[in-house]
């Protein structure tokens, strides 16, 4: 709970949960922890790993769709076809996602969609074109294409329909991916979730702190440009970390992984304290931007789900069970015990060794709503500082 003047109160929590006399509890500061040279290569590793896991489908699609072309076309050669859908698929890929012309990206993101579809389809063309021209004129020099210089560098008019149909295809396939994550559409494509599947799963609530203060105080429109930039930088630590944010919900962002993959190396919790070190080494932008640093509670737990795939005309990835539920109620007792990250003792047993720095604080059995039996609730903290505030 917190005074009139916005300071938090943490009352103490003995293991049967009864309240002693409140004391005031000053604000955690962020403070990002110290620079290692083995958290940059591992930093370095999970980018070039992310960077490989998409690029590589990207390139075989590109390859093989100009490759088909070529044994399908008129005197076309599969060759040829592979070099053209590479460097053709490729370039439209990359302005994709702002690696080419950025800025022009960017501000194509941010147009009405009418607007974005024409000029995307434009843009699209003229660097089909441009780089088809480029590619021709090198075949040409090394002899692996005959004729004149304008049948090599020009494209026909169905040879460009087809580039721009199949650089089209990989564009929205990528958008779909990123609208639902990478591993749901993933699963979705090979089917894996089509019947329920029974599977152990980590979840982790990561609930911002003070959203409809800051709603009230600066607007609605305000508020989500906010939220919208956490979100953005919580991405990439949990793609480092080999999670997937399955849901947003709110002021509250739902990640999991996989039981095994979540426990290697302490994944789920790493993860926590990567995207705080994110927040805490932007925190003159988030000041500039936004006049405050995001503050958060998060919990996290895992167990047995039912995992499907549900729905008809719009289909999503859910979880079934009490693990879902439980995680949700952890994350709502941090506010009670005075801990902003707590993990569950089911959770924690998994894990066999903790990242470094990262402690624990035993805070108790707790009888959380719809658990038959009380459950064991530890605080995670780091360096004395667990760089988010109890509200």
């Amino acid at each position: 709970m917190t005074t009139d003047d916005g300071i938090a109160v943490q009352a103490s929590v003995d293991r049967v949960g009864s309240t002693t006399i409140p004391t005031v509890e000053q604000p955690f500061s962020i403070k990002g922890s110290p620079p290692h040279t083995a958290k940059a290569k591992s930093q370095d590793w999970s980018k070039a790993r992310a960077a490989f896991v998409f690029w590589v489908p990207v390139l075989v699609f590109c390859g093989g769709a100009g490759a088909l072309y070529g044994a399908i076309a008129p005197g076309g050669r599969p060759f040829v076809g592979v070099l053209y859908g590479l460097v053709g698929g490729g370039s439209v890929t990359a302005f994709e996602r702002g690696l080419l012309f950025p800025r022009l990206s960017r501000a194509l993101t941010r147009l009405p969609l009418a607007g974005y579809l024409l000029l995307g389809i434009a843009i699209c063309v003229g660097l089909i074109l441009v780089t088809s021209a480029s590619m021709g004129s090198i075949l040409l020099a090394f002899g692996i294409l005959d004729g004149t210089p304008v049948q090599a560098m020009v494209l026909q008019p169905l040879t460009l329909l087809y580039s721009v149909i199949m650089s089209a295809t990989v564009v929205t396939l990528i958008r779909m991916r990123d609208l639902i994550g990478s591993d749901v559409f993933r699963n979705m494509l090979v089917g894996r979730y089509y019947r329920p599947v029974e599977e152990e799963r980590i979840f982790l609530f990561l609930d911002l702190i003070g959203s409809t203060a800051y709603a009230q105080q600066h607007g609605d429109l305000r508020a989500q440009e906010f939220l919208g930039a956490i979100f953005a930088a919580l991405a990439e630590p949990v793609r480092r970390h080999r999670g997937s944010i399955d849901d947003y919900v709110g002021d509250m962002a739902m990640v999991t992984w996989t039981m095994e993959r979540g426990v290697i190396d302490a994944r789920c919790i790493a993860c926590v304290f990567t995207f705080l070190d994110c927040i805490a080494r932007d925190e003159a932008m988030w000041r500039e931007r936004f006049g405050q640093v995001p503050l958060f509670r998060a919990a996290l737990h895992g167990g047995s789900v039912v995992t499907a795939d549900v729905g008809v005309d719009r289909h999503k990835i859910s979880y079934f069970g009490d693990v879902v539920n439980t995680t949700g109620r952890i994350e709502a007792l941090s506010r009670s015990v005075g801990a902003p990250l707590l993990i569950s003792s089911d959770l924690l047993s998994r894990i066999a060794v903790l990242p470094s720095g990262v402690s624990t604080r035993h805070m108790g059995d707790h009888a959380l709503k719809g658990r038959g039996q009380p459950l064991t609730i530890h605080a995670l903290e780091r360096g004395g500082c667990n760089g988010m505030i109890a509200a």
